[in-house]
């Protein structure tokens, strides 16, 4: 990896916005703290030991992380990561997200349709050409500048080959550098448990610990037909993470707030988060019932119904977090301490001083349109695959008429390959769940904006939601990945010509969705993002302490010790065996043991270590991250954190927050003896 960073910008990604106590931190590897961790731990990674990591560490497009295990090209991640593909390639007459799937030989890997693996290959600081793009500009103008900047660098690295490129924003502003990844979009399954094992404990369980899941799944990247050979994977060790031992997290946490202004947080504490955890609870049910009874119902809505409960715990605690006054309190001291500090300075008041109040009065101006444009943009009204089709349809034939800097930016030629991976996807589309979630949405767009707005009677008419849901989803013909491909390829013309119904309500909707995406960017993201800025260059300029910025999805190193916690002066502890997982099954759901795991049961051995808590310090993303010890070899899988990591979207207290991962000594353990997976463990064990 090239570390093209210019002696000034390195000097400023070790500038603080705020001092990372204890283990907290989820750090860029080009800034890695190598000796505050040897000061604290007795060991600080080397630039080989985090090169390394750095190439054995992989993304999976859409939200996830996993980690190279072999020099062939076998990726271990979550099962949850991987559910979306073995709900995919289920069928009717085999279930694979109930009964699971191994690969007895190469030739039974099955590829997935729509899972996309990125390695990251080099990072470069390009902070002075996006500035220089964007100079003297006011919000709009700003905003606007800075997208087509972008565009034009991530266009200039994508040229050179298979790459994908992205320009990523740090520190709200303060940073910006560009991503260059290989992309890979041939890998296939190799190994899932059953669901029962993957989500022991269901719901009741989620975010607690102790836990008892297997939230395992390998995949295999291929090239050219063939599976990749690497260069640089994580070994096994066969043991797992022991208590108080140093571990290293290397994965792509999604997105933290810790950075944002107090007026930011408040949008999300009294806006953002009660709708939509109001939204997240009626879908539940929604779907609960939908499965109720039928098992074929229940099949083809279980990811969706898992990624809603999900959703609605997380968001509960995020939410939860945002009222504790205590640590709001601290938050809104913490800002009036930075401004105190920006006034002081002549220079930096005059840059900075209103900033605040400016990214404040955005905040109050989104409060009026919220509810349109996550309906009409973001898509809420209308929730549904086929749409969502139809709209990349229309929305991908106008913006490739436009010069690449000038289009919406998911459609620059950069990501264009990410774009129809998704669009030509041979995953079957299940028309009773579509019509069901159209319904839905169509229902609240009518209720949130009300019968009488013009966008509501545009898309409804005379209709009601649950009639014009399934007039749409009978009448479109996009299931058929042939004609959604012969649509992009036809382009403009294709698209203005079709009369596929969900054609023409993306069309019919089109232009009141972009309407309400230009207010947002010019009266919100624009100043959010200009004013913002300004902010962090004050939080550089003041403070010199080292810290991290905020999550992005993109590549981050944390650290810590496995350890417990006292949870309402109970003390937990670190590491549960498969004991206790024993202990803990019922016989019914949640609690049911798949019957794989009954039959090995006398084979097991019962002290194995299953799962294990960590103080490393994580967010949603990084779902499917290698733990690895100080010699780089793979100890556990990072798949949930405890109901007191919600709060860490904000702020981190290493006193309760604990990242939750399955040990490398369960996943051995139950490939060889649950599933008879000898030719895996010798691939990822080999004597």
């Amino acid at each position: 990896m090239r570390r093209l960073v210019p002696l000034a910008a390195s000097a400023l990604l070790l500038a603080a916005a705020a001092t990372a106590r204890a283990d907290e931190g989820m750090w860029l590897l080009d800034a890695f703290p190598s000796d505050l961790v040897k000061a604290r731990h007795g060991f600080g990674p080397d630039r080989a030991w985090l090169d390394r990591v750095r190439l054995a560490s992989v993304r999976l497009a859409g939200g996830c992380s996993g980690s190279f295990v072999s020099p062939d090209g076998l990726v271990l991640t979550n099962h949850h990561c991987a559910a979306g593909c073995i709900s995919q390639l289920s069928t009717a007459e085999r279930d694979l997200t109930a009964s699971g799937y191994l690969a007895a030989t190469v030739a039974d890997e099955r590829r997935c349709p729509e899972i996309e693996v990125n390695v990251l290959v080099e990072t470069r600081d390009v902070t002075a050409r996006v500035r220089k793009a964007t100079e003297g500009l006011g919000d709009a103008e700003f905003n606007a500048a800075q997208k087509a900047e972008m565009t034009r660098i991530e266009q200039e690295c994508a040229e050179k080959g298979r790459w994908r490129c992205d320009v990523v924003t740090l520190f709200h502003g303060g940073a910006y550098h560009l991503y260059r990844y290989e992309r890979h979009q041939d890998v296939r399954l190799v190994f899932a448990p059953e669901m029962a094992i993957a989500f022991f404990g269901g719901d009741p369980d989620n975010f607690m610990f102790p836990r008892y899941d297997m939230d395992v799944s390998l995949l295999r990247v291929y090239r050219d037909d063939k599976p990749l050979r690497v260069k640089d994977f994580f070994r096994f060790d066969p043991d797992g993470a022991k208590e108080d031992e140093l571990v290293f997290v290397s994965g792509h946490p999604g997105s933290t707030d810790r950075l944002l202004t107090v007026a930011q947080l408040e949008f999300r504490r009294d806006v953002a988060f009660p709708r939509r955890l109001v939204r997240l609870a009626e879908l539940r049910g929604l779907l609960t019932h939908f499965g109720r009874g039928d098992s074929e119902r229940k099949r083809i809505s279980t990811e969706d119904l898992f990624s809603v409960e999900n959703s609605y715990k997380a968001y509960t605690g995020m939410a939860e977090a945002l009222r504790d006054r205590g640590m709001f309190a601290a938050k809104v001291a913490a800002e009036q301490a930075l401004k105190a500090r920006v006034a002081n300075d002549p220079g930096l008041a005059g840059r900075t001083g209103r900033a605040w109040d400016e990214v404040a009065a955005a905040m109050v101006r989104y409060r009026d349109f919220y509810d349109r444009h996550v309906l009409l943009e973001s898509g809420q009204a209308f929730s549904s695959e086929l749409f969502a089709i139809a709209r990349t349809l229309v929305r991908g034939a106008e913006e490739r008429t436009k010069p690449n800097e000038k289009r919406l930016r998911e459609y620059r030629d950069s990501n264009l390959p990410s774009v129809t991976q998704r669009l030509f996807s041979t995953a079957p589309i299940h028309p009773e769940l579509e019509t069901l979630g159209l319904s839905f949405s169509l229902t609240k767009l009518r209720e949130l904006l009300g019968t009488g707005d013009g966008a509501v009677r545009e898309v409804l008419g005379n209709d009601s939601p649950e009639d014009l849901a399934a007039a749409l989803v009978r009448g479109t013909k996009l299931a058929d990945p042939a004609v959604r491909k012969a649509l992009w390829e036809g382009g403009k013309a294709a698209t203005d010509a079709s009369d596929d119904s969900m054609i023409a309500l993306a069309r019919r909707i089109d232009d009141e969705a972009r309407a309400v995406r230009k207010r947002f960017e010019d009266t919100v993201e624009a100043p959010v993002k200009q004013w913002g800025e300004r902010i962090a260059q004050a939080h550089f300029a003041t403070r010199k302490d080292r810290t991290y910025p905020d999550a992005t999805f993109t590549l981050r190193l944390a650290f810590g010790k496995v350890a417990g916690y006292l949870d309402k002066g109970v003390r937990v502890d670190p590491i549960t065996r498969f004991r206790g997982l024993f202990e803990r099954a019922t016989g019914k759901d949640p609690f049911r043991l798949p019957d794989s795991w009954i039959a090995a049961r006398e084979r097991l051995s019962p002290d194995t270590r299953m799962n294990f808590a960590s103080t490393a310090d994580i967010i949603g993303g990084n779902s499917g991250s290698p733990v690895i010890d100080r010699d780089a070899r793979l100890v556990g899988l990072i798949f949930d954190g405890n109901i007191q990591s919600l709060g860490g979207a904000f702020w981190f207290d290493e006193t309760v927050n604990r990242a939750v991962a399955v040990s490398s000594a369960a996943i051995l353990e139950a490939l060889g003896k649950v599933y008879g997976a000898d030719r895996l463990v010798r691939e990822l064990a080999p004597r």
